[in-house]
């Protein structure tokens, strides 16, 4: 039965789209991975890949098993979440995915008292600002910020995601103060290449919805690059107090154009749909909900902030 091994193997090359992939995501060789879909497709007497130097495809036969593999794993993952359920102590590899930043400031903090708390759980943390796919990558649990997809995850709403326009004083007093959101074209507006948004940026008036497409010198895909920039006199730019929160409130940053808002949004938690949520997954849900879920977040308590 050592076969049923292969199939989390043959499953992370198709997902992957290639052996090196799969051996990185299963941390073994890219040989070793060939060898394991070599020992199956010797064991089913058929050839389930086709393998040239650009790239790999499934055959016909590849086409038919993938499904009844992906129905083997599903349930393996199903039987051992039913397990798990039953600890009297949440235990294993949690493997979650955070943005960047938001992992960095508020996430990464935390996680000596929960490792604290739970010594039975291995946390495999990845910090990127990426969408990522959960099922794909393997992740247990993902803090997603912003508007959502509909999709079959579940999402738990952790706090608020509140925006602001700012720049700094130094900005400010050489270039002044937009009145309105179309007064940004004569400003030098700097953008994270990971927004969501697309490329324009809204605004909230008594006569509905203005768009605005910022035009400036600066983009990066780093929101603390963007916090550096703005400290330093460069531009004008739209960030979420849960990373300037602090500079607002000492006047670093200051706020612009306050009578137009900027779309709410908030932070979540997501995870892939299961029939059974494992000790580990749901642990790890309630400390986040204790620390991180609030109607007004820490990061937005900070004395005199606008």
């Amino acid at each position: 039965m050592d076969y049923l091994s292969d199939i989390p193997v043959f499953l992370a090359v198709v997902e992957s789209g290639g052996f090196s992939a799969a051996g990185v995501r299963l941390d073994i060789s890219k040989s070793a991975v060939s060898k394991r879909i070599s020992h199956l497709e010797s064991r089913l007497g058929v050839q389930l890949l086709h393998r040239t130097t650009r790239r790999l495809t499934l055959t016909e036969a590849g086409e038919r098993y993938l499904a009844y593999a992906q129905q083997a794993q599903g349930l393996l993952v199903e039987g051992e979440d039913a397990i798990t359920q039953l600890q009297g102590k949440p235990q294993g590899t949690l493997r979650i995915n955070v943005p960047m930043v938001f992992g960095r400031l508020h996430v990464a903090p935390l996680i000596p008292a929960f490792l604290s708390a739970h010594p039975g759980i291995r946390l495999d943390m990845v910090m990127e600002d990426k969408m990522v796919d959960l099922v794909e990558g393997g992740f247990d649990m993902a803090v997603r910020i912003g508007h959502l997809p509909d999709s079959s995850l579940i999402q738990k709403r952790l706090a608020p995601c509140q925006s602001v326009l700012c720049a700094s004083p130094d900005y400010i007093n050489q270039f002044g103060s937009p009145s309105t959101p179309h007064d940004l074209s004569n400003h030098n507006c700097l953008s994270y290449s990971y927004f969501r948004g697309g490329s324009e940026w809204t605004f909230q008036s008594s006569v509905g919805e203005i768009r605005i497409k910022p035009e400036g010198n600066y983009q990066v895909n780093n929101s603390e690059a963007l916090q550096s920039a703005l400290l330093a006199g460069i531009g004008i730019c739209q960030m979420p107090t849960f990373i300037v929160g602090p500079d607002l409130a000492a006047g670093r940053l200051k706020p612009l154009l306050e009578a137009y808002p900027l779309p709410q949004h908030a932070i979540y938690a997501v995870l892939p749909e299961r029939k059974f949520l494992p000790a580990k997954v749901s642990t790890f849900l309630a400390f986040l909900q204790q620390h991180l879920g609030a109607d007004i977040p820490y990061w937005d308590s900070y004395p005199n902030q606008a």
